[in-house]
């Protein structure tokens, strides 16, 4: 089982979307987590653009990348594009994909672009990575 954690700086929007989607399309066969390095709140957009494919996040809440413990990951996948990234300490993998932060956009359309490309990627990943 491969465990996974995504991370972005607010945890709000982008490792939010990617998490719902990992435990929606790996169910069982992965641990999914997210944090960030300032996180807030899981936003209202984020909420609304999962819902609209079926998948529920409202039980997700922004987590702290301090709280995390790295002996727990075995990849960390960071969703960072204009901003810093928060750093995972430890040996563990690490892939980046920088998305656009679609509170940046402050529409819907926006989460929607974020929630089908972290799909698409998603999809692409080898559980076995």
């Amino acid at each position: 089982m491969t465990r996974y954690l995504f991370l972005c700086v607010a945890n709000s929007a982008r490792s939010q979307i990617a998490e719902g989607l990992a435990r929606h399309l790996f169910g069982d066969q992965a641990e999914v987590q997210s944090a960030g390095s300032q996180p807030s709140v899981v936003n209202p957009l984020a909420i609304e653009a999962m819902a609209e494919i079926g998948i529920d996040i409202t039980g997700q809440t922004s987590k702290s990348v301090d709280t995390i413990d790295p002996e727990t990951i075995d990849l960390v996948i960071t969703l960072c594009a204009e901003e810093v990234c928060p750093v995972m300490p430890g040996r563990v993998k690490r892939l980046h994909w920088p998305i656009p932060d679609p509170a940046a956009s402050g529409s819907l359309d926006g989460f929607r672009t974020a929630r089908d490309e972290i799909k698409s990627r998603l999809e692409s990943l080898s559980l076995d990575e």
